[in-house]
């Protein structure tokens, strides 16, 4: 009997019954969670359904064979991603070459017993579990030793508002999503969040270092501007990415709302980022902005959007993590759950705490990407 000590979710893409009932039955045997495609159509459907740690595929199947499946993963940047490995009846040099030549990890011939079989596939996975550990090793060391954080720890204290943030690094490694928070006087307060976008674990030490960059570029142009206007604040930080060789082909969307509590009034602009929600006693709505992602183009087409305020109402800002967020079956949080959750919420009720039990319920812990959420409501 073969003890379940392995995990991870396996997709194996197999036309012949008998052989892929076979597998499945070993491989769910010894612990993996294993989906089954009778053909690469079908695998690429699943693919995308499931986001699996490891892909089995035979290679002659009807409809679209296993080079073809390979080659059209390939072509997508997250599913090329996940290791690939071929299961064939064949041994000939001519197929195992033209196999590694689309980057695949192994071989596995049909004819292997289920011992052998399962333990490539656990040696596999476990090679790929070390090399990211060591990633996330490196960028835990990397993240220590920055000066300045890219969340703060609590959102700051200030008069007339109350503010409440919730910061989620996926797999607990700091990604790319910033938060900071900048006073402009008694009066007026600023809120920032930025989401360094097409990391994974290759990338996420240079994520941490732009989230920081922006993070600074945006206290910068704060700190020497006397208009303190969010379509002007983000140009200027838009014309420093844009000319900057070192980060201008990254993907950043950012969102900074400046509130004036005495005359209560709060204005938006967005960087290629999700629309806010404003929050009052009779509506919930978004408000959408039409700017450029930073560094996209040297003019960012910014705009600014005002809201007129009274006590209570409420601005929340939050990043792609929480809408794209999935359950166990694939399906997508979404932008129009999200905005039905909120609508359902009392003005008394925390957001902040509300949304993440709703969040992490919803993908049973398991989230896709960092989550960042911040909630501002104008109190007395």
């Amino acid at each position: 009997m073969v003890e379940n000590k392995f995990s991870g979710k396996i997709l194996l893409v197999e036309d012949e019954f008998n052989i892929a009932k076979l597998l499945i039955h070993n491989l769910s045997k010894a612990g993996f969670e294993c989906e089954h495609a009778n053909n690469g159509i079908e695998g690429l459907k699943l693919a995308h359904e499931i986001k699996p740690d490891l892909i089995i595929s035979d290679i002659m199947m009807p409809e679209m064979d296993g080079f073809e499946f390979r080659r059209e993963l390939l072509k997508d940047q997250e599913l090329k991603k996940i290791p690939f490995v071929f299961l064939t009846a064949k041994g000939a040099e001519e197929d195992i070459l033209k196999g590694y030549d689309l980057d695949i990890e192994d071989y596995i011939i049909k004819t292997s017993s289920p011992k052998v079989i399962i333990a490539k596939v656990s040696a596999i996975l476990k090679s790929l579990e070390k090399e990211r550990s060591k990633v996330v090793d490196e960028v835990q060391k990397a993240a220590d030793t920055m000066v300045a954080t890219v969340v703060p720890d609590a959102p700051p204290k200030f008069e007339g508002l109350k503010i409440n943030q919730w910061y989620q690094p996926f797999k607990n490694v700091p990604g790319g999503d910033f938060i900071d928070y900048f006073s402009i006087d008694e009066n007026n307060f600023v809120a920032i969040l930025g989401d360094v976008m097409g990391k994974r674990w290759g990338a996420w030490y240079f994520a941490v270092a732009y989230a920081g960059y922006v993070r600074s570029a945006v206290r910068f142009v704060l700190q020497s501007t006397q208009e303190y206007k969010p379509s002007e604040i983000l140009q200027k930080v838009n014309e420093a990415v844009y000319n900057d060789e070192r980060i201008s082909e990254v993907f950043i969307t950012l969102s900074i709302v400046v509130i004036d509590t005495k005359n209560k009034i709060a204005k938006y602009s967005g960087a290629g980022d999700l629309p806010i929600i404003y929050k009052s006693s009779d509506q919930t709505k978004l408000i959408q902005s039409s700017g450029l992602l930073l560094g996209f183009s040297l003019s960012g087409q910014y705009e600014d959007n005002e809201i007129k305020l009274t006590e209570g109402d409420e601005i929340i800002l939050l990043t792609d993590g929480i809408t794209e967020s999935r359950n166990k079956n694939g399906e997508q949080y979404g932008q129009d759950r999200l905005l039905k959750f909120i609508s359902s919420l009392s003005l008394n009720d925390n957001t902040v705490e509300a949304l993440k039990s709703e969040i992490m319920k919803f993908t049973d812990g398991e989230l896709e990407d960092d989550a960042s959420v911040i909630s501002i409501k104008l109190s007395t």
